[in-house]
């Protein structure tokens, strides 16, 4: 999958995609193609796709030595500002306080095939055949630094994933200040910028920004990926669709502060950045030290965003996610948060896990208020045992009780937070992520705790440790509910570190959590939640084989937020609950086949008192819990696809999974408000039948040349008049589709 050609180009190549870049005349890396797969390219092809000049008056040129060579507005692989190219460059060091305008130039280059998956370093993994990698090293002679830039192609993926090393060789300290993962350059501005925006409760809303002369950048400050913005950002072509037009996007696998932005300079040429946002960050670099960057992912489709949907989705499955998890069911989750909040014991525990199995749910939740004196959302953080009050015979005993049901169990977990009446906050009160001013903001009546320091890790896990091991855990819930403020580490003190590398210490001490609990107990299944979506990364998921994505459990918001969250992550990353109305988050009163028509789309679960439900409440739940398992998998694992545009004025939405093996598919068909006096005609194309073959779809028989060209007809709406025809009716509207192939 890769290629050496003329001594001067690398195309890393499969059947999908290719990658091109070539040693430019300083010896320095040039872009020059990322895209459709091109093969059989010669050295002319490529010497032609190289030839590049530019005459602007004015224009600085790179060097005495060749008066004709600029940087100014050529494509380029890992560039560096203020050397002839004036837009922002990847990467800036300091040595003391002289910056320097370094010159990385080719050395050598070496192939490996396959990666290992390492616990402690969320990356993409692959087995030998699986996957290619190159390394380019680059030499920066005067200022003693080695840089290796990293490329990893994939069998049967249009992923490119990317990330650097630098090392310094030489005998005094030097400072990195910025250093990003992912680079990317279009020679057009002809794109919208894309990216998933949004704050607490609507996560990950589509947005878009034209692009101009300028730069348009998102960001996060706050320690994590953050509710306001994601680590995945996109170039979707003007003229594109859902199913059409080329589509060029990035992901970063990380979970703390990062930087994403579009550039584009008076030429209409765009560059695309992705990493470690450069504010509150530097990096000391001593002599022999080596510093990584987290990878990038990047993607790319000439199908829409359908098309890169699935490539991402597929790619973060088999590669990122720990694929012991691939194919396997995941649990319908009861969680006991909004059916009690911090009024239980252990009898009103059992009494709601013992309906929930009656139902055919499979595991009990126990959320948060079930540590220390945990009676409110101000209290107990940081001490993780069991509150007695609440369960008198101890934690085993009651998880005993649970497991004895044929029910996994489940617990909350905030193991980055302390709160200041904990026993551990008086015993460590250095432990707090604190400046040494007397003011100090507190958030949630909660403290951060120190994670890059690696006591503070390992008393946690200790202490988490011994309930999972008397639990039998089969399941935690990790969240974090409060951002970093006054960013200080007592730790870094007082062994000589720089303050601005704590918020990357900080992150990669959380990895180091994960990776304690999962060497020791690799099949507990952790599902990650920071106030809800507030760090729904491929950072976490490389731990976490599904998060909680939003605080905001109502249907209807739920539409906007999944629909923006799956052209980024997979639908098996979902953790979604059906919740009680009128909802706790905004009011909205839906019906509960609505609730579970949005829910049934990923990993379901409920979260309610299913004490207070009717019996006929119970049984549409039972009914539709035993219609979930017999098509897990396909709701699950299923190919994902918006069937309608995505803007932000949707009244409608159509998601569908189809399994092509089997020819099956699901289609969920909603509208939020109803139409007076609608259209009966109006149909929803399906781009994944079969033309050649004939498919059931609900009760009635259709050809898949009619499904394909013409489409499922949109469920009779009520008009006024049409009582006994009509399938849908008032606002907050469900439909399912169920397509099956029927084999002639």
């Amino acid at each position: 999958m890769i290629e050496y050609i003329g001594n001067k180009y690398f195309h890393l190549k499969n059947s999908k995609v290719s990658y091109i870049f070539y040693l430019m005349p300083n010896q320095q890396l040039g872009h020059l193609y990322y895209g459709k797969a091109l093969d059989h390219l010669s050295e002319s092809d490529l010497d032609y796709l190289a030839k590049y000049e530019n005459k602007a008056a004015g224009t600085v040129k790179f060097s005495e030595e060749d008066s004709a060579f600029t940087l100014s507005d050529r494509p380029q692989e890992y560039p560096v500002y203020g050397t002839s190219d004036f837009r922002s460059g990847a990467v800036e060091m300091f040595d003391g306080e002289t910056p320097l305008y370094l010159d990385f130039k080719y050395h050598a280059h070496y192939e490996s095939k396959g990666k290992e998956r390492v616990l402690s370093k969320p990356a993409t993994y692959a087995e030998a055949n699986e996957s290619e990698t190159l390394t380019i090293v680059l030499t920066e002679s005067e200022h003693d630094l080695k840089l290796e830039l990293n490329y990893t192609i994939f069998e049967e993926s249009t992923v490119i994933a990317k990330n650097q090393r630098i090392t310094n060789t030489g005998k005094t300290a030097k400072k990195i200040t910025k250093m990003l993962s992912g680079h990317y350059e279009l020679p057009s501005a002809d794109y919208d910028f894309l990216h998933l925006s949004g704050a607490w409760l609507k996560e990950r809303q589509i947005t878009r920004h034209n692009l101009a002369q300028g730069t348009v950048s998102i960001s996060s400050l706050k320690g994590a990926s953050g509710h306001q913005h994601n680590p995945f950002i996109a170039l979707q072509h003007k003229q594109g669709t859902i199913d059409t037009g080329e589509v060029f996007a990035m992901n970063l696998i990380y979970s703390g502060n990062f930087l994403g932005q579009a550039e584009v300079d008076e030429w209409d040429n765009t560059r695309l950045m992705l990493g470690i946002h450069p504010d509150q960050f530097s990096w000391t670099l001593k002599p022999d030290e080596t510093f990584e960057t987290p990878e990038c992912i990047l993607g790319y489709s000439d199908k829409g965003l359908n098309g890169l949907a699935g490539e991402y989705a597929s790619f973060i499955e088999r590669h990122i996610i720990d694929r012991k998890w691939q194919g396997q069911n995941r649990p319908i989750v009861i969680n006991n948060w909004e059916a009690t909040y911090f009024d239980f014991d252990q009898e009103k525990l059992l009494k709601l896990a013992q309906i929930s199995k009656d139902i055919g749910i499979e595991c009990f939740v126990v959320d948060d208020g079930w540590f220390s004196n945990r009676d409110s959302d101000r209290s107990s953080l940081g001490d993780w045992y069991c509150d007695t009050k609440k369960f008198p015979d101890g934690l085993k005993s009651f998880a005993d009780k649970i497991h004895q049901m044929d029910l996994q169990l489940g617990i909350w977990f905030e193991p980055e937070m302390v709160s200041p009446d904990s026993k551990l906050y008086q015993q460590h009160p250095e432990w707090v992520v604190r400046h040494l001013h007397k003011r100090i903001a507190i958030g949630r009546g909660q403290y951060v705790l120190d994670f890059a320091n690696p006591e503070v890790v390992d008393n946690i896990y200790q202490q988490m440790k011994k309930v999972i091991e008397e639990t039998n855990l089969d399941y935690i819930k990790w969240d974090m509910n409060r951002n970093i403020t006054e960013a200080y580490s007592t730790y870094l003190e007082q062994n000589g570190l720089n303050q601005t590398e704590f918020f990357h210490r900080y992150i990669l001490g959380v990895y180091e959590l994960y990776t304690k609990i999962l060497t020791e107990f690799p099949n507990v299944l952790i599902e990650g939640c920071a106030g809800g979506g507030g760090r729904y990364d491929l950072g976490i998921l490389y731990y976490s084989p599904q998060i909680w994505p939003s605080d905001d459990s109502d249907a209807v918001e739920r539409l906007k937020i999944q629909s923006g969250t799956l052209l980024a992550y997979p639908l098996s990353s979902f953790s979604n609950h059906v919740s009680v109305v009128p909802n706790h988050q905004v009011g909205r009163m839906t019906s509960m086949k609505m609730r579970q028509d949005v829910a049934m789309f990923g990993p379901l679960g409920y979260e309610l008192d299913l004490d207070q439900l009717t019996e006929s409440e119970k049984k549409e739940i039972s009914e539709r819990i035993l219609f979930y398992k017999q098509h897990r998998a396909l709701l699950t694992f299923g190919t994902f696809r918006q069937l309608i545009e995505l803007d932000d004025r949707n009244n409608e939405y159509c998601w569908s999974v189809y399994d092509g093996a089997t020819g099956e598919a699901m289609v969920g068909f909603y509208r939020i408000l109803a139409e007076p006096n609608p259209s009966v005609k109006d149909y929803i194309k399906l781009p994944f039948v079969s033309e050649t073959e004939v498919y059931q779809v609900n009760n009635e028989t259709v050809s898949g040349q009619v499904l394909k060209q013409v489409g499922i007809r949109k469920p009779y709406q009520f008009n006024g008049a049409n009582h006994d025809r009509a399938q849908v009716k008032g606002d907050f509207q469900s439909y399912i589709y169920h397509i099956k192939s029927i084999k002639q």
